[in-house]
């Protein structure tokens, strides 16, 4: 398990989402009010966390919540990976890599240091 980068990320969250948490059954509860959580029990990789953190945020970081979620949860979500995404590149990544729906793309994508063409590719 990747310990070290979990830690990481939950330093940034916690600037963003200042009650995110990790209970009992290894779910990082993003922002507990919304319901934005992901599991972590399968995060053995830096690659790994990287790909929920684009499942399961990009929803919330565009829709779903309130325009003051929706950017806490995206500077969150751009500070970690170290981008700029704006809101309708938020709603395209969504789109093709929301809810896990296609990781092997999710890695091209973080692979290609986020090129969104990889998105329609």
């Amino acid at each position: 398990m990747e310990i070290v980068e979990i830690q990481k990320f939950m330093r940034i969250l916690q600037k963003h989402s200042p009650k995110c948490f990790i209970n009992h059954n290894f779910e990082l509860i993003v922002e507990p009010k919304n319901n934005i959580y992901f599991r972590l029990e399968d995060v053995k990789t830096e690659l790994v966390l990287k790909c929920k953190v684009l499942a399961w945020m990009s929803r919330p970081s565009c829709k779903g919540v309130s325009e003051y979620w929706q950017k806490r949860i995206r500077a969150a979500l751009n500070e970690y990976l170290g981008t700029n995404f704006t809101f309708e590149e938020m709603e395209e990544i969504y789109t093709y890599l929301g809810n896990d729906c296609n990781r092997q793309k999710t890695i091209r994508f973080i692979c290609s240091d986020y090129n969104l063409d990889v998105l329609t590719a």
